[in-house]
């Protein structure tokens, strides 16, 4: 037995609900929370009633949301059903889909199809009067403007509307067909001619090859065409047909009719019945693949503490837009040694993870509150605005800087580390591939700027990541398919047919970052949020050479999913982040506390360094090159800054030999000795500034360089020379010189430099910009269920004649009303009352009342499904039941 009959099988002999609102109030509670679940703007509010419910799932805002959530072959179905005949019956729809050929895979797979768009309130009717939703038609149908998405134009009756039956009565004539008495019927048999494909055939046995070519152009669409006032012979041929007919001056289509009958009753070109299969481009162990991923995520978090601390005494300036300058971000390029895109990426993970932030406010106001006004209804600001109207009014600069939950996540182990950054980049909407592209007012976009949020991808990257998940442990996936399979599971519906997709990128071929994308062009949109998704997580280390690591499947199986931007300690101690970092943490090497310096004044890290060794050496020495093992280069001027934060040469030399599994070779303990002795010889202050040295021969040298002339130097005592210029110019003029200055204090003593880290305030990270309401939980389902049925049983309850006051209410005097409840409260009867509440909102209850007293009944509220209490001076009126109604019982 087929699908088809399977399906047709058991059905009802009865055209089904006569309305959507009929056919949901005919379900059960598990298909209408499946409704709620599968359209959650249904809930946002939870509707009184049914029939409330089901205008809501007409409207044009749901309809267009909810056919972006199809399928394609879910969507090919709805546009099929806005060609057929309302309502269509299912072999109507089986047979424009899978055209007189038949398809076994399309037969196979239309009865689920059906099912899904049923279960999403697009479609209700009978078997045999299947109907699509009056919107989702007027949206997918064709009109004298535009064709269906399928490529069909209006049919015969449509484009025949205006014409005169004169015409008409000469196309039937031309065709062969004979004259009728009215211009219904004249459109009915030319309807019929071209219906039949065999007619139609024998028709086009007389047509100029011409015609024909026309016909083939036209048929798969758009079926639309323009003509001159004289039309050319093989035009006027099918013109006289009614094989092309007028919809506009000077513009002609081919009748729906027509088109299917050339196509062989399909409505599509190629239907699509089963979903694409994601294919295989390599296949390597697990553990090369957990292994290189774990490379990867330790180099993401040496980029991530590289950048935080490049910016840790302050980092660039906001602009007055929002965000980064180009010569920032070229800097921060520089600083990361990664290109520029690269650049905007880490800055942007950083700054989703709540780990850096502009220091006056700006940024945060113009991206999570664009919104918000400085002050409330009420008055109130909160720190935040205060301290960024104080900067305003000072006209002080803004600039970037790690926030106080940088320090919180620097002592995180890195394992935890890591998974904090992955709770930021899993459901941020901010898409930094998009930097230096151009918005839709053709501004740059600048990182950290406004205009990145790109509400589909965080449904992309997650997709992307479960679809690689089910792929064996190990493999990796063609790029291209796997960008196919995304189009097959969300198809952009456009106005027209479908065009050819823009070829995806070439198995092997690694696709570049960034680069921007056309603000008016979703479908580029959606490929590059694909590639990027690859991207991001290679370079994050979710994936390794090209395939899910274990720990990037944790990612998508454990529970704990946060709902926010994934900073916080809420984030980092969730249980998705446990898990995820439990399985990393035997990944990334333990940390080291030794280096192994060598003859060429240089030092090796074997692998990461524990943070305090890290932060010395990082102040007595410069990185000269990262990888597997880091490079720290001594000089001269490496040395000076580790005295003038303070350390002597003897404290330099104790700690080189704690830290290196090697001897100190002489040269760097000759270095260190060297710069030692010269540090602090000249004491720089200030006057200006000045110059003090013991060493009158020193001053002497200092005043006869022609390299000090800028400096405008004067002696004013045998050891003492004052100068033009500010002590921070003197120190770096005299270094230049290859002297070695400290500066010095007012009381004369050494001033040690240490470096002073800049905070902002705290700092709420920018919150992702969903793509429409979120999901339900089922808590909220069950009682939103619960909520419409007890809606819907009030709303449908019936009741006596009763005085209406304007709007419908029940209008009865205050003694009536009185009256009235108390007998209902003594038999336990249910009645209609009119309430207006204090905001001067009215609305009808159906009210069980349980105790009258005080001036206030209390009551089983059906329409509320709760027991609520109502001042009886804000009754308009009381109505009582014609019948009870099921379910209508007071609650006791």
């Amino acid at each position: 037995m087929s699908a088809e009959q399977q399906h047709r099988d058991g059905q009802a002999a009865d055209p089904g609900p006569r309305s959507l609102a009929q056919a949901l109030r005919e379900r059960d509670d598990a298909s209408l929370g499946a409704l709620l679940r599968s359209r959650p703007d249904l809930l946002h509010p939870v509707p009184t009633d049914v029939t409330q419910l089901a205008t809501r799932a007409g409207t044009r805002a749901s309809v267009l949301r909810a056919l972006e959530h199809l399928d394609r072959f879910a969507l090919q179905a709805a546009e099929a059903l806005a060609v057929a005949p309302d309502p269509a019956s299912y072999q109507e729809l089986l047979d424009l889909l899978a055209g007189d050929d038949g398809d076994e895979e399309v037969a196979g797979a239309l009865p689920a199809t059906v099912a899904l768009l049923r279960e999403r309130a697009l479609v209700w009717g009978g078997e045999d009067r299947l109907r699509l939703v009056r919107t989702a038609r007027e949206l997918l149908a064709p009109s004298a403007s535009h064709s269906s998405p399928t490529g069909l134009g209006p049919s015969v009756a449509e484009a025949t509307s205006g014409m005169s039956p004169g015409r008409i009565q000469a196309i039937l004539t031309a065709a062969g067909l004979p004259h009728t008495h009215d211009t219904v019927s004249a459109v009915a048999a030319l309807s019929g001619l071209f219906a039949d494909r065999e007619r139609v055939a024998e028709l086009l046995e007389g047509a100029p090859e011409a015609s024909r070519e026309v016909l083939t152009r036209l048929v798969w669409g758009p079926p639309y065409g323009q003509v001159t006032a004289e039309p050319a012979a093989h035009l006027r041929w099918l013109l006289d047909r009614g094989l092309l007919l007028p919809t506009t001056p000077g513009t002609v289509v081919l009748p729906r009719e027509a088109a299917l009958s050339l196509r062989g009753g399909r409505a599509h070109r190629v239907p699509e019945p089963t979903r694409p299969r994601v294919a295989v481009a390599a296949e390597r162990k697990p553990q090369v693949v957990d292994a290189a991923a774990g490379g990867q995520a330790l180099a993401a978090l040496d980029t991530v503490e590289e950048l935080l601390r490049s910016w840790d005494e302050g980092g660039p300036a906001v602009l007055r837009a929002g965000g980064l300058s180009i010569r920032d971000l070229k800097r921060t390029a520089t600083v990361l040694e990664v290109p520029e895109p690269v650049a905007a990426f880490w800055v942007e993970l950083a700054y989703a993870a709540g780990l850096i932030a502009s220091d006056g406010g700006y940024v945060e106001e113009h991206h999570d509150r664009h919104d918000r006004p400085d002050a409330d209804a009420e008055g109130y600001e909160d720190e935040e605005t205060r301290d960024a109207r104080t900067r305003r009014r000072s006209g002080e600069a803004e600039h970037y800087a790690p926030t106080p939950e940088y320090d919180a996540w620097r002592d995180l182990p890195p394992a935890e580390r890591w998974a904090w950054l992955l709770e930021a980049w899993l459901p941020g909407t901010r898409a930094p591939g998009l930097i230096g592209g151009r918005d839709g007012r053709d501004r740059t976009l600048s990182a950290l700027g406004p205009g990145l949020d790109r509400s589909p991808a965080p449904e992309v990257r997650r997709r992307v990541l479960e679809l690689m998940a089910g792929l064996e442990p190990g493999q990796a996936p063609d790029p291209a398919t796997l960008l196919e399979r995304l189009r097959w599971e969300r198809p952009l519906r456009s106005a027209g047919p479908r065009r050819e997709q823009p070829e995806p990128p070439r198995t092997g071929v690694r696709p570049a970052y960034g680069g921007g994308v056309a603000a008016n062009d979703p479908e580029a949109l959606r490929t590059k949020l694909t590639e990027w998704a690859l991207l991001e997580a290679e370079m994050l280390g979710v994936t390794g050479r090209g395939a899910l690591a274990t720990h990037g499947r944790a990612l998508l199986g454990a529970e704990g999913r946060s709902e926010g931007a994934g900073a916080g300690t809420a984030a980092a101690g969730s249980a998705r982040a446990a898990v995820v970092a439990a399985l990393l943490a035997p990944l990334l090497p333990e940390p080291l506390d030794h280096v192994l310096l060598q003859a060429d004044l240089t030092a090796v890290a074997p692998g990461p360094l524990v943070r305090p060794l890290a932060e010395a050496l990082g102040v007595l020495a410069d990185v000269e090159s990262k990888g597997g093992a880091t490079v720290y280069r001594f000089t001269p001027g490496s040395v000076r800054r580790a005295l003038d934060a303070g350390r002597s040469a003897t404290e330099l030399h104790a700690f080189l030999d704690r830290h290196s599994r090697t001897p100190v070779p002489q040269p760097l303990t000759y270095l260190i000795d060297d710069v030692a002795r010269r540090h602090g010889l000249l004491r720089v202050g200030a006057a200006s500034s000045y110059v003090r040295c013991d060493d009158e021969s020193v001053l002497d040298e200092i005043l006869a360089d022609r390299r000090a002339t800028a400096l405008r130097l004067r002696r004013l005592a045998p050891t003492v020379v004052a100068a033009q210029a500010d002590p921070r110019t003197l120190i770096e003029g005299l270094r230049a010189m290859g002297f070695a200055p400290a500066a010095e204090s007012a009381e004369g003593d050494v001033m040690i430099a240490r470096p002073h880290a800049h905070r902002t305030p705290p700092r709420t990270p920018p919150a992702p910009v969903p793509d429409g309401p979120p999901a339900p939980d089922a808590t909220l389902l069950t009682a939103a269920v619960r909520a419409v049925r007890a809606g819907d049983r009030a709303a449908t309850a019936p009741r006596k004649e009763t005085p209406q006051a304007p709007g419908g209410l029940p209008r009865t005097s205050p003694a009536d009303t009185l009256a009235t409840v108390q007998a209902a409260a003594m038999t336990g009867e249910s009645v209609w009352i009119g309430h207006v509440n204090a905001e001067g909102a009215a609305s009808q209850r159906l009210l069980a009342p349980l105790r009258v007293e005080g001036g206030y009944v209390t009551g089983y509220d059906h329409t509320a499904d709760e027991v609520r209490t109502y001042a009886l001076h804000r009754i308009t009126g009381v109505a009582e039941l014609a019948d009870k109604p099921d379910g209508a019982e007071p609650a006791r």
